[in-house]
């Protein structure tokens, strides 16, 4: 995310793809019979290695693939991403918003047939706020009351508002009234911990033969770099209902490789393509691509600890001559949208997004007024800014790093690509790393503003890969979390996304579609804006 300058422009075409159509019958005969003899098992593309499968360590979107089949919450989402009742059947909601009284189902079951019970959940929301735990994503809890106290150290794990009222009751009381808050228990941070498996082996846990877990899949296999196998969960409460009996999940960074074994029905699915051949396999295999608008942004995060991108003049000068139009019609084109604010159009309890002043500017003016800013910087020809580019291993990562390098050099930047794999590249940012500018992508794990914006709170060290720290956006998030009224919290966000884009911690690039490839032969997938897709839901025929 190297190729030589992109002085044109030019869209780039699919190469060494051309002759698959010619192979693909061949290849699918031969495979055939393995497939036929074979239909309960799912081969699933999943483009990236998981860190962990400890859910209270995990952040990546690669994990909760794999972590929502081996795992159930107090609520979970079906195949069209809508919230459905999970362990708890059922809920109350207190007239102020504050408490929350989940009924647990009595057939909810571990794999190893020890009941679930509410103090499992209790226990595993101490245990992802516990600050010993190291969990990037504990302030995604927040909500729930002394939570926040409780991971900065400030309060014992025991005063947390989450109480087991019986076995099957369990009470939890939230801060404030959050209206994501059940949407927020999809997420694999609300997933439980088998208390005494936890208590037994530690972090150890997830290994194969001692997780015990309570989803509709079990852990039978992982093959660091291979693929990781998961079995029906015969304790799961809708059993009778899982049609597909494994499911090998394999890490496909190289999303060329994915497509050919797709094509070839080595693979059921993939969750994404090479930007440059969705023209291609739209034409020629156009049963297997499924897009469809998903709620997350595309950006190039910005290291404000780190001269000179420390100067706003830098940041605004480099997100100015990012031409988006060009980047979305012409280098990934699936339909994605050219963002100049950071929360996603259409998403819930806000009204329009906000956006930066240049976004209806011609380049050409833009591209200028960059120059001057930079120039006010102290760069230009005789002095060029120098920016690395970090990105982890994808063929369109390093499409788009070229043509914004490209982009850049307009005004004399001169840039140079660091490529790490997944795992490497987040771990790198989640610790604090420098760096100069960094790829980075949000898909909403909640369909709510504060999904977004909340990423840049100075406190949040898991992921302001940024190192952005400005007390008024700190005070206008907490003063959103502490609003009811729906109207005033959304202004008081929009005040929060205006000084996000007069300080660009992050560079907005574009939002996201979701781009799949599904095999005919895999039914109920759905395509839905949060991009889930439980193999519970599905079958193979």
């Amino acid at each position: 995310m190297t190729q030589d300058h992109i002085a044109n422009r030019q869209p780039p075409t699919p190469q060494g793809l051309l002759h698959l159509a010619s192979l693909a019958f061949a290849v699918v005969l031969v495979l055939a019979p393995i497939l036929a003899g074979a239909q309960s098992v799912y081969h699933r593309g999943n483009t990236g290695e998981p860190e962990t499968l400890d859910q209270h360590i995990t952040s990546t979107t690669y994990e909760a693939h794999i972590l929502r089949e081996l795992y159930e919450g107090l609520v979970a989402q079906n195949a069209k991403g809508e919230v459905i009742p999970g362990v708890a059947q059922r809920w109350d909601i207190s007239d102020d918003g504050r408490v929350y009284t989940f009924y647990l189902r009595d057939d909810a079951m571990w794999s190893n047939g020890d009941r679930v019970t509410a103090g499992d959940f209790v226990f595993s929301l101490r245990r992802i706020l516990t600050p010993d735990t190291g969990a990037k994503y504990a302030n995604i809890l927040y909500p729930i009351e002394h939570a926040q106290a409780i991971n900065k150290g400030e309060q014992p794990p025991d005063t947390l508002a989450a109480r087991a009222i019986d076995e099957g009751t369990l009470e939890i009381t939230l801060r404030d009234a959050t209206p994501y808050f059940l949407e927020l228990l999809t997420h694999q941070t609300g997933l439980p911990v088998h208390p005494p498996t936890v208590q037994q082996h530690d972090k150890g846990f997830v290994r194969p033969g001692i997780m015990v877990s309570n989803g509709a899949y079990t852990l039978k296999e992982q093959i660091p770099q291979a693929h990781i196998l998961l079995e029906k969960n015969p304790n799961f409460h809708d059993a009778t209902n899982v049609s597909i009996d494994q499911v090998y999940f394999y890490p496909t960074e190289d999303r060329g490789a994915a497509l050919r074994r797709v094509i070839a029905g080595e693979l059921h699915s993939n969750n994404d393509i090479p930007d440059e051949e969705v023209a291609w396999v739209r034409e020629n295999h156009p049963e297997i691509l499924r897009t469809a608008t998903q709620l997350g942004t595309y950006y190039y995060a910005v290291d404000h600890t780190v001269p000179p991108f420390d100067d706003v003049r830098v940041r605004t000068a480099l997100s100015m001559m990012i031409d988006r139009e060009y980047l979305t019609e012409e280098i990934t084109g699936s339909g994605e949208v050219p963002a100049y604010g950071f929360v996603p159009p259409g998403i819930g309890n806000y009204g329009e997004p906000a956006y930066a002043s240049y976004r209806d500017e011609p380049m050409i003016d833009r591209i200028e007024k960059a120059g001057e800013l930079l120039r006010e910087a102290g760069f230009g020809p005789d002095n060029p800014l120098q920016v690395e580019i970090r990105y982890n291993t994808s063929e369109n990562h390093k499409k788009i790093a070229l043509a914004i390098a490209d982009m850049w050099a307009d005004n004399a930047v001169q840039t140079s690509l660091l490529n790490t794999d997944v795992a490497t590249h987040y771990g790198y940012l989640r610790d604090g790393g420098a760096f100069n500018v960094a790829r980075a992508g949000w898909i909403g794990d909640y369909n709510d503003p504060q999904n977004f914006l909340f990423l840049v709170q100075s406190d949040n060290q898991g992921f302001n890969y940024a190192k952005y720290n400005n007390p008024e956006y700190d005070r206008l998030m907490d003063e959103a979390a502490q609003t009811i009224d729906l109207e005033e919290r959304a202004k008081i966000l929009y005040k929060a996304e205006e000084l996000f884009i007069r300080d660009l911690p992050y560079i907005p690039i574009y939002y996201y579609v979701s781009k799949s490839l599904v095999a005919p032969s895999l039914k109920g997938w759905e395509d839905n804006p949060p991009n889930v897709h439980p193999t519970r839901f599905m079958s193979i025929e």
